[in-house]
């Protein structure tokens, strides 16, 4: 019991730390640990991923739409906790999870492109732009089988994953 709670919550926060290799453990837990890291660590935090404010503001919005389907005059806000969620704010998240899901997708595409297998690809894209460290299949333990294009792929990751992605890709904006 102790070993998975160390495992999530070193998995969850991004903090990268394993005593033993998750991957090799029964059904889709090692999985369900994977997409933690998505949506793991906090507001401030240099660890990568979608971060936990973004993913509620993510779900009372999509609450929010859903209530407003129902009722299409009603005047609703979304909250976490107390704190009124501007819409603008809410915006701003949608807008950075579909280019997180953007260059996801890019970067798994280049990923498979060198070889790997789709769930080595995933894991490696997920935990190297997510700042995870471990993955599952092929980069469970370490990343030497991974060719030097991969190596160049994922290091791109990081720093995406590291700086927040919008950060990134202004410098690479003309204006």
């Amino acid at each position: 019991f102790g070993t998975t709670v160390f495992h999530v919550v070193s998995t969850v926060t991004t903090s990268g730390f394993t005593t033993e290799n998750f991957s090799l453990w029964p059904g889709f837990l090692p999985y369900l640990l994977l997409v933690g890291a998505f949506m793991g660590a906090c507001s401030q935090s240099v660890g990568g991923g979608i971060k936990a404010w973004r993913v509620l503001i993510m779900i009372n919005q999509a609450y929010k739409e859903i209530l407003k389907t129902i009722h299409p005059n009603a005047v609703l806000t979304s909250k976490i906790g107390s704190r009124v969620i501007d819409a603008k704010i809410a915006e701003k998240v949608w807008g950075f999870f579909s280019i997180y899901v953007f260059i996801f997708m890019f970067l798994l595409m280049a990923m498979l492109g060198t070889g790997l297998s789709f769930e080595t690809a995933f894991s490696a894209v997920g935990a190297c732009l997510n700042n995870l460290g471990p993955g599952l299949g092929d980069v469970a333990s370490n990343y030497a089988n991974v060719s030097e294009l991969g190596k160049f792929i994922l290091c791109f990751a990081m720093i995406l994953g590291r700086l927040e992605i919008f950060t990134l890709l202004v410098l690479f904006t003309p204006a």
